[in-house]
């Protein structure tokens, strides 16, 4: 008998033992009441000892940071629309003893909380808002649940709305209304299109005219200094041509005055020249191409020669 109890007492005594070394893992906190009253008893990671029978492990939880999965929901944006809302929400646990103490269940507060500010906010904007302000709402949300998830120990450190989805009517008129919208920009930008090549091809048309114009005017102008180029140096060579040929004829008559001074009987020659080159201007006058009159009389020619004669004989006396 005297065993019996010994072997109940060693089990008990075990069991105590036991009960008193509790191990917390890391990134876990344990709150402890002792005789069903919290006196600030927190159990951190690694090796802690309870009093056995006194001491109870009320609240065990994480303090890293947690996903919080909202459900779709329906809400009425500000212009009568229905649509549905998802979300996903992260926070941690600040203050275990709040989180526990405060709250009764803290995740299902966190949920219902959650989905009324987003049906407060969705219920502020249009339906086309929405889709274009999701970040503004996600930062007014975040701002929003940890002002309120504060008193509870939780820190709320992201929010994310994942999809917002209309009603089918909705999404239908909505594609009907894309649809319209894509067509009317596509004719604006077809007739945007067509206006541009209009202007471009009446630009070109103008530029085309204008270099036309200065081309034709440039061709004027090198045209005209060509010829005036041509007629000066056409004058040039007329002027020099006559040059030479007054240099020429001086020359001529020098070597012509040196016969007649060294050879007395170079006066008849002279006049034979003289007679001869008369008669062939005669020819030559007659053999031009245009039609010309001349009268010439024969008994003319001897007088003619007589006085060419006298006006060398003169000359030769005065030499």
């Amino acid at each position: 008998m005297e065993g019996f109890f010994l072997l109940i007492a060693l089990a008990l005594g075990s069991s105590a033992l036991a009960g008193t070394v509790k191990i917390v893992n890391q990134g876990n906190e344990a709150l402890v009441e002792t005789l069903g009253r919290y006196n600030g008893k927190k159990l951190q990671p690694g090796l802690n000892f309870v009093v056995p029978f006194l001491d109870n492990i009320v609240y065990k939880e994480t303090i890293r940071e947690k996903v919080l999965d909202i459900p779709p929901q329906q809400c009425i944006t500000k212009d009568n629309v229905s649509i549905s809302v998802d979300a996903v929400v992260y926070w941690r646990i600040m203050d275990m003893e709040k989180a526990y103490y405060k709250v009764e269940n803290l995740r299902l507060a966190m949920q219902n909380l959650v989905l009324t500010q987003i049906r407060s906010e969705m219920g502020k904007l249009e339906l086309d808002e929405t889709f274009t302000a999701r970040s503004e709402v996600n930062e007014t949300l975040l701002r929003e649940l940890d002002i309120a998830t504060a008193p509870w120990g939780v820190k709320v450190t992201r929010v994310e709305l994942r999809d917002i989805v209309p009603s089918k009517a909705v999404q239908e008129s909505m594609e009907l209304q894309m649809s319209a919208e894509r067509k009317k920009r596509a004719a604006i930008l077809n007739s945007e299109g067509e206006r541009e090549s209009a202007v471009n091809s009446a630009r070109g048309k103008a530029e085309a005219q204008v270099l036309e114009a200065e081309a034709r005017q440039k061709s004027a102008i090198l045209q005209a200094e060509a010829e005036q180029k041509a007629i000066i140096l056409k004058a040039e060579a007329q002027r020099q041509e006559q040059v030479l040929k007054a240099q020429a004829t001086a020359q001529a008559l020098q070597i012509v005055a040196k016969t007649l001074e060294g050879n007395p009987h170079a006066k008849e020659s002279l006049h034979f020249l003289l007679a001869q080159q008369y008669l062939e201007m005669g020819s030559k006058i007659g053999a031009s191409d245009s039609s010309k009159v001349m009268f010439m009389d024969p008994r003319a020619i001897p007088a003619t020669l007589e006085g060419i004669r006298s006006i060398v004989s003169d000359r030769d006396k005065s030499a």
